[in-house]
């Protein structure tokens, strides 16, 4: 499903400032697959999954997707792909804390043109399950808690039923009871087919994933 080959990431090229996030990266992650990528702060590991999510491009390398060359496509076919294919889980949520959980949740839906909007409210209700947050009323993202906030960006991230979920230290501003409850639901999504990758510095997070790589100094080691 997804291939690297040489990624390299500069940012500020050419300049005094240059910082080499990735150095030459080959990857290969299977269709359903559950794999950890894990590193210190600074190591490129987030840089790697903005790359394999889309929002950020390398400078040398090829990344090809479900054998798609995504440097090769227009840019309004990477949006499709990325609002389609793509779900992504961040450790500060996310959020829009002063809308409501329907209201986080419809916008990824207006932009999937094969939805009506009159099936927003259903797929949004099986997310929340898929979630494990079935939830009464609509309440404001901000009077949730942490670990409810968590499963409404990870019902964010399927709601249009994406094939990858890509997750950048999604259980650094939980507590460790609630980040196993987290670390269940990815499992059980992962379960469900769905290819998994999971950025931490946490390695009780990463021993739980079926894979595990490590980056230092943006190169795998």
């Amino acid at each position: 499903m997804i291939k690297l080959e040489n990624i390299t990431k500069i940012y500020n090229q050419g300049s005094r400032a240059a910082v080499n996030a990735l150095n030459g990266i080959d990857l290969e992650v299977s269709d359903g697959e559950l794999l950890s990528v894990i590193g210190r702060s600074g190591s490129g590991k987030s840089t790697l999954l903005n790359i394999i999510g889309c929002i950020d491009t390398p400078t040398e390398g090829r990344y090809f997707l479900d054998g798609e060359e995504i440097s090769k496509l227009s840019s309004s076919k990477v949006s499709r792909i990325l609002n389609r294919k793509i779900g992504f889980v961040l450790q500060d949520f996310g959020l829009m804390l002063d809308r409501t959980v329907y209201q986080n949740l419809s916008y990824p839906l207006i932009f999937n043109s094969s939805l009506k909007q009159s099936e927003f409210r259903q797929r949004i209700m099986k997310a929340l399950e898929l979630a494990g947050l079935p939830l009464h009323g609509n309440p404001k993202c901000g009077e949730l808690s942490g670990g409810q906030k968590q499963r409404v960006a990870i019902a964010r991230a399927i709601i249009n039923e994406p094939s990858v979920i890509l997750a950048d230290e999604p259980t650094g501003a939980l507590d460790s009871k609630t980040s196993e409850e987290i670390m269940k639901l990815f499992k059980t999504l992962n379960d469900e087919g769905r290819t998994v990758i999971i950025v931490t510095h946490d390695r009780n997070v990463a021993a739980q994933c079926n894979k595990i790589i490590e980056i230092s100094d943006g190169r795998i080691i």
